[in-house]
Protein backbone atom coordinates (compact mmCIF):
# COMPACT_ATOMS: atom_id res chain seq x y z
CA UNK A 1 0.00 0.00 0.00
CA UNK A 2 2.88 2.49 0.68
CA UNK A 3 3.65 2.76 -2.90
CA UNK A 4 0.17 3.72 -4.33
CA UNK A 5 -0.35 6.71 -5.67
CA UNK A 6 -3.42 8.39 -6.31
CA UNK A 7 -4.46 11.69 -8.14
CA UNK A 8 -6.80 13.87 -7.35
CA UNK A 9 -8.18 15.98 -10.01
CA UNK A 10 -10.92 18.22 -7.96
CA UNK A 11 -11.43 22.57 -8.64
CA UNK A 12 -12.46 22.96 -5.08
CA UNK A 13 -9.70 23.47 -3.02
CA UNK A 14 -10.54 22.45 0.43
CA UNK A 15 -12.61 19.42 -0.39
CA UNK A 16 -9.16 18.48 -2.54
CA UNK A 17 -7.27 18.98 0.76
CA UNK A 18 -9.31 17.18 3.12
CA UNK A 19 -9.00 14.24 0.52
CA UNK A 20 -5.68 14.30 0.03
CA UNK A 21 -5.27 14.65 4.13
CA UNK A 22 -6.79 11.43 4.94
CA UNK A 23 -5.43 9.75 2.39
CA UNK A 24 -1.84 10.56 2.73
CA UNK A 25 -2.67 9.43 6.57
CA UNK A 26 -4.06 5.74 5.25
CA UNK A 27 0.11 5.71 3.91
CA UNK A 28 -1.10 6.89 0.22
CA UNK A 29 0.52 9.42 -2.18
CA UNK A 30 -1.17 11.92 -3.62
CA UNK A 31 -1.31 14.80 -5.94
CA UNK A 32 -3.62 17.16 -6.59
CA UNK A 33 -4.63 18.60 -9.98
CA UNK A 34 -7.14 21.44 -9.98
CA UNK A 35 -7.89 21.18 -13.66
CA UNK A 36 -8.71 18.48 -16.19
CA UNK A 37 -5.60 19.59 -18.40
CA UNK A 38 -3.42 19.44 -15.58
CA UNK A 39 -4.84 16.72 -14.27
CA UNK A 40 -4.06 14.70 -17.91
CA UNK A 41 -0.27 15.98 -17.61
CA UNK A 42 -0.03 14.68 -14.14
CA UNK A 43 -1.53 11.15 -15.30
CA UNK A 44 1.07 10.99 -17.94
CA UNK A 45 4.12 12.54 -15.02
CA UNK A 46 2.45 11.05 -12.25
CA UNK A 47 1.33 7.73 -13.06
CA UNK A 48 -0.81 7.28 -10.58
CA UNK A 49 -2.14 3.90 -9.45
CA UNK A 50 -5.74 5.03 -9.33
CA UNK A 51 -7.82 8.60 -9.94
CA UNK A 52 -10.43 10.52 -8.03
CA UNK A 53 -12.27 12.94 -10.71
CA UNK A 54 -14.28 15.29 -9.97
CA UNK A 55 -16.78 16.01 -12.81
CA UNK A 56 -17.34 19.34 -12.53
CA UNK A 57 -14.40 21.07 -13.90
CA UNK A 58 -13.55 24.62 -14.83
CA UNK A 59 -12.12 23.68 -18.16
CA UNK A 60 -12.67 20.41 -19.43
CA UNK A 61 -15.37 18.45 -18.36
CA UNK A 62 -14.91 15.60 -16.42
CA UNK A 63 -16.69 12.69 -18.90
CA UNK A 64 -14.11 14.19 -21.44
CA UNK A 65 -10.99 13.62 -18.92
CA UNK A 66 -12.51 10.49 -17.92
CA UNK A 67 -13.02 9.41 -21.50
CA UNK A 68 -9.58 10.35 -22.51
CA UNK A 69 -7.68 8.55 -19.59
CA UNK A 70 -9.72 5.14 -19.77
CA UNK A 71 -8.31 4.87 -23.40
CA UNK A 72 -4.91 5.42 -22.86
CA UNK A 73 -4.10 4.12 -20.03
CA UNK A 74 -5.48 1.17 -17.95
CA UNK A 75 -6.01 3.13 -14.27
CA UNK A 76 -9.50 2.72 -11.76
CA UNK A 77 -11.22 6.10 -12.10
CA UNK A 78 -13.95 6.60 -8.85
CA UNK A 79 -16.08 10.13 -9.92
CA UNK A 80 -16.42 12.39 -7.29
CA UNK A 81 -19.37 14.50 -8.70
CA UNK A 82 -22.25 17.46 -6.90
CA UNK A 83 -25.17 15.57 -9.11
CA UNK A 84 -27.46 12.72 -7.77
CA UNK A 85 -28.60 12.35 -11.28
CA UNK A 86 -28.85 8.61 -12.25
CA UNK A 87 -27.79 9.50 -15.63
CA UNK A 88 -24.46 11.22 -14.98
CA UNK A 89 -23.61 8.14 -12.68
CA UNK A 90 -24.34 6.00 -16.08
CA UNK A 91 -22.63 7.89 -18.63
CA UNK A 92 -19.83 7.97 -16.26
CA UNK A 93 -19.40 4.18 -15.74
CA UNK A 94 -19.85 3.95 -19.47
CA UNK A 95 -16.76 5.74 -19.98
CA UNK A 96 -14.60 4.15 -18.24
CA UNK A 97 -15.32 4.89 -14.38
CA UNK A 98 -15.02 2.22 -11.57
CA UNK A 99 -17.10 3.80 -8.84
CA UNK A 100 -18.61 7.09 -8.06
CA UNK A 101 -19.46 8.59 -4.99
CA UNK A 102 -21.71 11.54 -4.55
CA UNK A 103 -20.70 14.67 -2.77
CA UNK A 104 -21.38 15.46 0.00
CA UNK A 105 -18.84 12.18 1.07
CA UNK A 106 -17.62 10.93 3.94
CA UNK A 107 -14.02 10.61 3.87
CA UNK A 108 -14.38 7.26 5.03
CA UNK A 109 -16.31 6.14 2.48
CA UNK A 110 -13.76 6.89 -0.23
CA UNK A 111 -11.17 5.28 1.94
CA UNK A 112 -13.32 2.22 1.95
CA UNK A 113 -13.77 2.64 -1.94
CA UNK A 114 -9.98 3.04 -2.75
CA UNK A 115 -9.56 0.27 -0.51
CA UNK A 116 -11.78 -2.11 -2.55
CA UNK A 117 -10.16 -1.42 -5.85
CA UNK A 118 -6.76 -1.88 -4.70
CA UNK A 119 -7.68 -4.84 -2.93
CA UNK A 120 -9.30 -6.66 -5.92
CA UNK A 121 -6.67 -5.73 -7.99
CA UNK A 122 -4.21 -7.09 -5.94
CA UNK A 123 -6.48 -10.63 -5.84
CA UNK A 124 -5.94 -10.06 -9.78
CA UNK A 125 -2.06 -10.29 -9.09
CA UNK A 126 -1.99 -13.37 -6.84
CA UNK A 127 -4.04 -15.59 -9.41
CA UNK A 128 -1.43 -14.90 -11.57
CA UNK A 129 1.28 -15.57 -9.22
CA UNK A 130 -0.48 -19.16 -8.07
CA UNK A 131 0.84 -20.08 -11.25
CA UNK A 132 -2.57 -19.79 -13.59
CA UNK A 133 -2.64 -19.10 -16.75
CA UNK A 134 -0.65 -16.42 -18.41
CA UNK A 135 -3.77 -16.18 -21.02
CA UNK A 136 -7.36 -17.45 -22.12
CA UNK A 137 -8.00 -18.14 -25.78
CA UNK A 138 -11.69 -17.64 -26.70
CA UNK A 139 -12.77 -19.36 -29.83
CA UNK A 140 -9.84 -19.06 -32.51
CA UNK A 141 -9.73 -15.54 -32.56
CA UNK A 142 -9.89 -13.59 -28.98
CA UNK A 143 -6.77 -14.19 -26.70
CA UNK A 144 -6.74 -12.73 -23.42
CA UNK A 145 -3.05 -11.73 -22.06
CA UNK A 146 -3.65 -12.07 -18.02
CA UNK A 147 -0.12 -11.38 -17.13
CA UNK A 148 -0.39 -7.83 -19.31
CA UNK A 149 -3.74 -7.05 -18.81
CA UNK A 150 -4.61 -7.12 -22.71
CA UNK A 151 -6.97 -8.72 -25.61
CA UNK A 152 -6.62 -8.98 -28.45
CA UNK A 153 -8.86 -10.42 -31.71
CA UNK A 154 -7.11 -11.50 -34.92
CA UNK A 155 -3.95 -10.38 -33.27
CA UNK A 156 -4.89 -7.26 -33.02
CA UNK A 157 -5.12 -5.62 -29.47
CA UNK A 158 -9.06 -4.40 -28.22
CA UNK A 159 -8.77 -1.46 -26.07
CA UNK A 160 -11.09 -1.93 -22.95
CA UNK A 161 -11.50 -0.07 -20.06
CA UNK A 162 -10.64 -1.46 -16.39
CA UNK A 163 -13.91 -2.71 -15.71
CA UNK A 164 -14.62 -4.01 -19.02
CA UNK A 165 -11.34 -6.09 -19.31
CA UNK A 166 -12.20 -7.48 -15.34
CA UNK A 167 -15.72 -8.75 -16.31
CA UNK A 168 -14.16 -10.32 -19.61
CA UNK A 169 -11.49 -11.96 -17.74
CA UNK A 170 -14.13 -12.92 -14.63
CA UNK A 171 -17.02 -14.77 -17.22
CA UNK A 172 -14.13 -16.19 -19.33
CA UNK A 173 -12.71 -17.84 -15.76
CA UNK A 174 -16.11 -19.02 -15.01
CA UNK A 175 -16.56 -20.07 -18.78
CA UNK A 176 -20.17 -22.28 -18.94
CA UNK A 177 -21.25 -20.90 -16.00
CA UNK A 178 -23.96 -18.70 -15.55
CA UNK A 179 -23.34 -15.84 -13.33
CA UNK A 180 -26.02 -13.46 -12.15
CA UNK A 181 -25.58 -9.50 -11.62
CA UNK A 182 -25.41 -9.43 -8.12
CA UNK A 183 -22.45 -11.85 -8.62
CA UNK A 184 -20.93 -9.63 -11.51
CA UNK A 185 -21.39 -6.67 -9.27
CA UNK A 186 -19.41 -8.22 -6.59
CA UNK A 187 -17.36 -9.64 -7.73
CA UNK A 188 -15.89 -7.19 -10.43
CA UNK A 189 -16.89 -3.94 -8.60
CA UNK A 190 -16.69 -5.06 -4.92
CA UNK A 191 -18.89 -5.06 -2.40
CA UNK A 192 -18.46 -1.93 -1.18
CA UNK A 193 -20.06 -0.02 -5.02
CA UNK A 194 -23.27 0.88 -4.64
CA UNK A 195 -24.68 0.93 -8.43
CA UNK A 196 -27.58 -1.33 -9.55
CA UNK A 197 -27.63 -4.28 -12.50
CA UNK A 198 -27.91 -1.75 -15.04
CA UNK A 199 -24.23 -1.20 -14.54
CA UNK A 200 -23.54 -4.71 -15.72
CA UNK A 201 -25.70 -4.65 -18.49
CA UNK A 202 -24.20 -1.53 -20.10
CA UNK A 203 -20.56 -2.80 -19.39
CA UNK A 204 -21.70 -6.34 -21.03
CA UNK A 205 -22.74 -4.59 -23.98
CA UNK A 206 -20.01 -2.43 -24.70
CA UNK A 207 -17.54 -5.54 -24.52
CA UNK A 208 -19.71 -7.28 -27.05
CA UNK A 209 -19.30 -4.61 -29.08
CA UNK A 210 -16.00 -4.50 -28.83
CA UNK A 211 -15.29 -8.33 -29.35
CA UNK A 212 -17.66 -7.07 -32.47
CA UNK A 213 -20.15 -9.81 -31.33
CA UNK A 214 -23.58 -10.49 -33.42
CA UNK A 215 -26.74 -10.78 -31.80
CA UNK A 216 -26.56 -14.39 -33.77
CA UNK A 217 -23.40 -15.38 -32.54
CA UNK A 218 -22.74 -14.13 -29.10
CA UNK A 219 -19.64 -15.17 -26.54
CA UNK A 220 -21.49 -14.03 -23.94
CA UNK A 221 -24.98 -14.96 -23.67
CA UNK A 222 -27.80 -13.42 -21.58
CA UNK A 223 -29.78 -15.80 -18.96
CA UNK A 224 -32.96 -13.99 -18.99
CA UNK A 225 -34.17 -12.96 -15.69
CA UNK A 226 -30.58 -14.09 -14.39
CA UNK A 227 -27.68 -12.93 -15.38
CA UNK A 228 -24.55 -13.70 -17.87
CA UNK A 229 -22.49 -16.73 -19.14
CA UNK A 230 -19.55 -17.11 -21.68
CA UNK A 231 -20.17 -19.60 -24.26
CA UNK A 232 -18.47 -20.89 -27.40
CA UNK A 233 -14.92 -21.86 -26.31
Amino acid sequence: MQNKKILIIEDEENIAELLSHYINKEGYNTRIASNGTVGLQLVQEFMPDLILLDLMLPDISGFEVCKKISTDYIIPIIMITAKSDTVDKVLGMELGADDYITKPFNTREVIARIRSIFRRIDLISESITNNEPNSIQIDNDIEIHIDRREVFKNNIKIDMTNKEYELLVYLAKNKGKVITRNELLDKVWGIEFVGDSRTVDIHIQRVRKKLDESKNSSLIETVFGIGYKMVGY
